[in-house]
């Protein structure tokens, strides 16, 4: 999971795309980056760090041009360092210039790899976006493929999660993976100036009008002369006759206040909450509790529902990026530590619901209800707004091995044990399919390990 935006016809499109970039922290917080052109350069700057600590006005500055394509990480495949950071860019002698962000994970990344390598392509880094691009620039610039005929031969051959934007000197491509995988929206602002980003909240900041997704399997030409889609016969490219969205989006990366997969992300959360609070009905808690950020909504649905109000008894340090996308064990446990603390007074003899909205590897929620019941707490019951993750994600997630997923290798009483709680619930499948309008246009492998790819 990582944040792209990508801005066309704007005089300052670095700040444009920093604002965006902003408003995507959420999706990746250990690097940032962004490649800017004024038709003759393009100009590259990436870093490990937050958008503000590495985009300064001052450096903004010395970023002049009227595209942009920008790109905020959360490593998957590669190691953190600012070589894995995108976007990536191809110089060639008296050529093109080309620039790429993208956000997923290529799952025959290896092959595609070898078989580049073989042609005397070489790599900078072992990030999916640098083998997005050099395998396309290697169409383009060695078998003399047009672009667009470039991006179908790399849509045909690679498999896996891909939502990318790409960049010339001139002209600004947007594509999504024939499965839509990942989010990817595009909008006008008033000054005709186009936004590509993942999430519609990045559109939002810019003042720019939603208009539509990007398709899966759509590519989208943004130049001089307008706006050309691109649309396909998707048999030919992926083995489902439907969309395969991450349900995950909504229950924990997107914000709240994005429309992603056409759907209100807010909405969405609500109706989990109010579908976990349907299947419940043995429980009468004294506190309807969230964890803060991305539990909120499905709290006020289950509480909704429960006719009670919710409590706000965990304050969340803001200041301390989100736990689930640190980079190592390590930091994620310092991390959860820091990132809460309790409203002691609240939870004293009291009887409370905790509402979360996964449990992945149970860093940060042990950490929680430890504070919890620290606190005084008569009982602990948490309700989970997702079923048990019990597979690898391949299409962005950092969950490589069964071994990382609690509930994966721990029964449910051994989680409770584990936890120290007095029950657990997951919302089902059956029931998570029906918070969304078209629940066979999503991916559940994670839960069911039924990989569509």
């Amino acid at each position: 999971m990582c944040g792209i935006v990508g801005i066309f016809n704007h005089n300052n499109a670095a700040e444009l795309a920093a604002k965006g970039l902003f408003a995507e922290q959420h999706r990746g917080q250990e690097s940032c980056g962004m490649a800017v052109s004024d038709s003759k350069t393009i100009r590259l700057v990436k870093k490990m760090g937050l958008v503000k600590e590495v985009f300064s006005p001052e450096q903004l500055e010395e970023l002049p041009g009227h595209i942009a394509v920008g790109h905020v990480r959360y490593p998957t495949r590669g190691s953190s360092t600012a070589f894995n950071s995108q976007p990536h860019v191809v110089e060639l002698l008296g050529g093109p210039t080309y620039a790429l962000a993208s956000n997923g994970d290529i799952v025959n990344y290896f092959d595609i790899r070898r078989s580049l390598e073989a042609k005397g392509v070489w790599f900078n880094s072992s990030n999916d976006g640098e083998l997005i691009l050099k395998y396309i620039v290697y169409l383009v610039e060695k078998e003399g493929k047009e672009i667009v005929s470039a991006i179908e031969s790399f849509m045909k051959e690679v498999k896996g999660a891909f939502s990318t934007v790409l960049m010339t000197r001139n002209e600004l491509y947007m594509f999504r993976d024939p499965y839509g995988f990942r989010p990817m929206s595009w909008g006008k602002l008033e000054d005709s100036t186009i936004a590509v980003a993942s999430e519609t909240c990045a559109l939002d900041i810019l003042d720019a009008r939603y208009v539509e997704n990007v398709n899966p399997g759509e590519i989208i030409i943004v130049n001089e002369r307008g706006i050309k889609h691109i649309e396909h016969d998707l048999k030919e490219y992926r083995n489902t006759e439907t969309n395969r969205h991450c349900i995950f989006e909504h229950i924990y990366f997107s914000r709240p206040d994005s429309f992603d997969f056409n759907e209100d992300v807010y909405q969405v959360r609500q109706r989990i909450g109010e579908l976990l609070a349907k299947a419940d009905d043995d429980i009468h808690p004294d506190l309807i509790v969230p964890v803060p950020d991305s539990s909120n909504f499905i709290a006020h649905g289950y509480a909704n529902f429960k006719k009670m109000p919710v409590t706000y008894g965990l304050i969340r340090n803001h200041y301390v990026g989100r736990t689930f996308i640190k980079p190592e064990q390590k930091i994620r446990d310092e991390s959860a530590r820091q990132k809460f603390n309790t409203l002691a007074h609240l939870f004293k003899d009291k009887v409370v619901v905790l509402i979360d909205d996964s449990i992945v590897r149970g860093t940060t929620i042990r950490s929680i209800i430890k504070l919890i019941n620290d606190a005084g707490a008569k009982e602990v019951h948490l309700r989970i707004g997702s079923p048990q993750v019990k597979f690898p994600c391949y299409y962005g997630i950092d969950t490589p091995t069964k071994e990382e997923l609690i509930a994966n290798v721990k029964t449910s009483q051994e989680i409770c044990d584990y936890l120290n709680i007095q029950s657990l619930k997951h919302i089902e499948i059956d029931r998570l399919r029906k918070s969304v309008s078209k629940p066979d246009n999503y991916c559940y492998a994670c839960f069911d390990g039924k990989y569509p790819i």
